[in-house]
């Protein structure tokens, strides 16, 4: 078999030459189609965005590119037409609802992780509104061993006052 020249000067997407390259007719390889197949299409359908949603990771395969695309065709219409979909979004939900674990989410999965001062925090125990706060920019909350704040996401010189948590209560407030 040969292979075109690619330091030749014309572009394989010019005009076909004055004498078209004879086309050798070879019947397929039997053997090829007995052997294991050497494509392969791998599909992810996954259900939201986050990990916790569920996914259906199925694989197709054949033995040339066209057998390959019909293959995985009709296995997404089957994954539909069969319900399939709907039964693994059925036993996500169930399996979801048996989790006793103990990351205290009674929803399953984790909490949303954010990025804050270059540590990976979770965002689970921010509260969502302090009872008096009128900070318009939104807060971030700061855990250390000794003390838990909520700062001011606001710009620089624009800043709220900290509500600090008091430690018998559990409220946020202001230092007045």
């Amino acid at each position: 078999m040969s292979y075109p020249d690619p330091f030749d000067e014309r572009s394989p997407w010019d005009e076909p030459p004055d004498t078209p390259t004879p086309k050798k007719e070879n019947p397929p390889v039997a053997s090829a189609v007995n052997g294991p197949a050497p494509f392969e299409i791998g599909f992810t359908l996954k259900a939201g965005n986050g990990f916790d949603s569920e996914w259906i990771t199925p694989r197709v395969s054949g033995h040339d590119a066209a057998e390959t695309a019909q293959r995985g065709a009709e296995l997404l219409t089957a994954l539909k037409s069969e319900g399939l979909i709907d039964l693994n979004s059925k036993a996500a939900e169930y399996t979801r609802s048996q989790y006793k674990g103990g990351t205290g989410n009674p929803g399953g999965g984790s909490a949303p992780k954010r990025f804050n001062n270059g540590r990976v925090e979770s965002a689970e125990a921010t509260p969502t509104s302090v009872a008096g706060d009128n900070c318009p920019h939104g807060r971030s909350l700061v855990k250390k061993p000794t003390w838990t704040a909520m700062f001011c996401d606001g710009p620089d010189g624009d800043k709220c006052e900290p509500l600090w948590q008091d430690k018998k209560t559990g409220q946020f407030k202001a230092n007045k």
